[in-house]
């Protein structure tokens, strides 16, 4: 599949044709009530090249049409924020931070763009979520930017094992990265310590792979190679 075509505008992404993961149906909606508020994120991660990743984010709210100006036929975007990020790896340290803001309440509020350049040079691997408060949180940043970034964060570090795929020749046998899953690779892994229940020191995944016993094989490979008919193939 080729990369983003980038247009000369902020390099937001031209138009392009949408395939099954683009449909937004990630909530459930039974048309019986009535919306008043909509926030939207989109995160999307793009390979540049072996050692380096674009993290595209973005944040909307919107109105619903009619709500503030009768007989408007469309929404109103209130607040649309996005940030580009490209990050080194395996590190993750951001090498470039930029932030445009397309759509906001407030004359000054574009101000404080440039303020988020700050975060280059940080690592998303090693106390991300903490950095990003102490810098833009409050008064010192954009309350919708500095949530983007906080949802941007994990992005880049799932895509560990996407790089480590993508490196993978093209062909090979499902059960060779079913294997990627299973070993471990790197030392990778300790960014996830504390993260979640799982992840917890004493937690399942951590016992295991400081045991040297690897990953299991995710639910959601192990339900897509089910659905596929390939759950027996032979390594």
């Amino acid at each position: 599949m080729p990369g983003p075509r980038l247009c000369e505008h902020h390099g937001v992404s031209a138009s392009t044709p949408t395939t099954a993961w683009d449909r937004d149906d990630i909530l459930p909606e039974d048309g019986t009530l009535e919306p008043i508020h909509d926030r939207e994120y989109r995160v999307r991660a793009y390979r540049l090249s072996s050692d380096r990743i674009l993290i595209r984010g973005g944040v909307r709210d919107q109105k619903p049409p009619g709500l503030y100006i009768s007989h408007d036929p469309d929404p109103i975007i209130v607040h649309h924020m996005i940030v580009e990020m490209e990050v080194s790896f395996p590190s993750l340290v951001i090498e470039r931070c930029e932030v445009t803001f397309e759509s906001y309440p407030h004359g000054t509020c574009p101000t404080i763009t440039e303020h988020y350049r700050s975060l280059e040079g940080v690592s998303i691997a090693r106390g991300y979520s903490g950095r990003v408060r102490e810098l833009f949180g409050g008064p010192r940043g954009c309350t919708h930017t500095t949530a983007l970034l906080l949802a941007m964060g994990p992005v880049a570090v799932q895509c560990t094992w996407s790089m480590f795929s993508a490196e993978l020749p093209e062909g090979e046998s499902p059960s060779l990265r079913m294997r990627l899953f299973e070993g471990t690779v790197d030392d990778t892994w300790r960014m996830n310590i504390g993260s979640c229940h799982e992840w917890a020191e004493d937690g399942p995944a951590t016992r295991r792979a400081e045991a040297g016993d690897g990953f299991e094989v995710p639910v959601f490979m192990q339900r897509r190679l089910r659905d596929l008919g390939l759950t027996d193939e032979a390594g």
